[in-house]
């Protein structure tokens, strides 16, 4: 448990680091986009009394530790660019993305074992189909993906609106765009994982017990395809996070990650690191809930 504990702090310190110093190594002034970008054609004297406010004027040692001192105790800052405190920009940028997130992982889950129940019980032609829409579908980009389902469903058909919105409709285009190369990567690990289970010693000996092919299929084989799913939630749920910053753009949805994408063009560093100690924060999380989800699956790692 302490290692785990450890390995989050771990992971928290590093994401502020490559982000204090990434952000660095963009061009141009951190002061300017304090007063509002290169267009506000801020005086000499403003853009000085921004970078002392700020402690911009410090050796970047300094503002190195000063910037984990404050991280460390809970302290975000105020974005530059939206002058608002960054822990009430997250409070309100947090929900549209769960939920993207969420149902775009469950909606990946659902399609990944069908996949795996079709490559399993439907002969050689339905494994080779299936197998095939795995493979495609996990080599498809999100961009590509969007932009082809926006020219059919909303252009051509007029089923879907275009843009993101409120409603459930304006949710189906975010959530199969991330859903699907998922799908199709997470599909092919439980593919196999079925397969062995399907022709291993306890489904042999549930079918000499009278076990009928379904019930080996709902009581052995499934349950023994998600494990390794339920191991990758955790990478899957990141995943999802990285692919939202290209999904909400492409559908003008408000989240995290149409805000890191703004936030960075703006060097709103506050803002930017925010984001992503949100991120990297979930994403811990989801992988310590996935091990517990994972060991009460498996009862053979309770002991681990």
């Amino acid at each position: 448990m302490l290692g785990k504990i450890g390995g989050g702090i771990f992971v928290l310190w590093a994401v502020a680091t490559a982000i204090f110093f990434g952000i660095r190594m963009i061009p141009g002034d951190p002061a300017e986009a304090i007063m509002g970008g290169p267009g506000s054609q801020a005086s000499a004297e403003a853009l000085a009394l921004a970078r002392t406010e700020y402690g911009l004027d410090q050796p970047l040692a300094v503002q190195y530790f000063s910037q984990l001192w404050r991280l460390a105790t809970g302290d975000l800052g105020t974005s530059y660019s939206l002058k608002s405190p960054v822990a009430e920009v997250l409070r309100e940028l947090v929900p549209p993305t769960l939920t993207l997130a969420v149902l775009a992982l469950l909606v990946a889950w659902v399609l990944a074992l069908v996949l795996a129940v079709l490559s399993t019980r439907s002969g050689a032609l339905g494994a080779v189909l299936a197998s095939g829409l795995e493979i495609v579908s996990a080599a498809v980009p999100h961009f590509w993906l969007a932009s082809v389902m926006i020219m059919l469903f909303a252009t051509t058909l007029g089923w879907l609106p275009p843009v993101s919105t409120s409603s459930a409709a304006g949710l189906v285009m975010p959530v199969a765009t991330l859903a699907l190369p998922l799908a199709g990567f997470l599909g092919q690990v439980m593919r196999d994982t079925m397969d062995d289970a399907h022709h291993s010693s306890f489904a042999l000996s549930a079918r000499a017990r009278g076990e009928s092919e379904t019930g080996v299929l709902l009581r052995h084989s499934i349950r023994h395809a998600a494990l390794p799913g339920i191991a990758l939630s955790g990478w899957a749920f990141g995943s999802l996070l990285s692919g939202a910053v290209v999904v909400e753009s492409i559908f003008a949805r408000p989240g995290l990650g149409r805000s890191l994408l703004s936030a960075v063009s703006a060097r709103d560093i506050p803002l930017v690191t925010g984001v992503a100690l949100l991120s990297a924060a979930a994403y811990v999380v989801i992988m310590a809930f996935s091990d517990i989800a994972e060991k009460l699956a498996d009862p053979r790692m309770a002991g681990s």
